[in-house]
């Protein structure tokens, strides 16, 4: 299976069909930069916002955006990246749990309207399951699988094999999938908002 091609309207459609169903809310974009103005129009000023290591997020231009601090967010990212002493670094990363939003992208997503995520760590996973009122996930287009079972062969036979050469390449050590969330739908009476922002582009793994 090619796991890079991009999905058709047809399957788009569906899929977003199918996310709404689910409580959450599907964006579509033409191009990663209207993706980044969607991202600029969805967070307030004041808002604090964390991310999660992504390679779509860096490719839309999100994170070069949080290092020039040309922005009205409070970034707790960075406060995390400043700090030197193991230990207080770890209690950032606890407190920031509780971002008023929370960015990230997906590995995959499904036209039945499913959301999949894999984690060697788990360190994105409580925002995405519970902490953060405000999520939001942008994914290329190509990402979108027919079915659950192609979303795990798309994590196990495509997206593991290329992050572990990229983390071999940038840490010296690789990765691997210990962990899996799947948000099959978003119950409304949480209050939080789910935003899925799919790009007519290649972005990401």
């Amino acid at each position: 299976m090619d796991f890079k091609t991009i999905a058709t309207q047809e399957s788009i459609n569906e899929t977003f069909k199918n996310l709404k169903k689910n409580n959450f809310e599907p964006i579509q974009v033409n191009t990663k930069e209207e993706a980044l103005l969607k991202i600029k129009e969805l967070i307030p000023a004041g808002a604090s916002v964390m991310n999660g290591a992504s390679e779509t997020l860096s490719e839309i231009g999100y994170i070069d955006l949080l290092k020039s601090g040309d922005h009205q967010w409070n970034n707790l990212h960075n406060a995390i990246l400043a700090e030197s002493d193991p230990a207080k670094q770890t209690q950032l990363r606890h407190n920031a749990i509780n971002s008023d939003f929370y960015l990230g992208s997906v590995h995959a997503l499904t036209e039945t309207g499913e959301i999949v995520f894999a984690s060697n760590s788990g360190s994105q996973l409580p925002h995405l399951a519970f902490t953060s009122q405000n999520i939001v996930l942008v994914a290329g287009a190509q990402k979108i699988t027919p079915t659950i079972d192609e979303a795990f062969a798309r994590i196990e036979k495509y997206i593991i094999p290329l992050e572990d050469v990229r983390m071999k390449k940038v840490y010296g050590f690789g990765t691997q999938h210990s962990k899996t969330l799947i948000l099959r739908k978003e119950n409304s009476a949480m209050g939080r908002k789910v935003y899925v922002i799919v790009v007519n582009e290649s972005l990401g793994f």
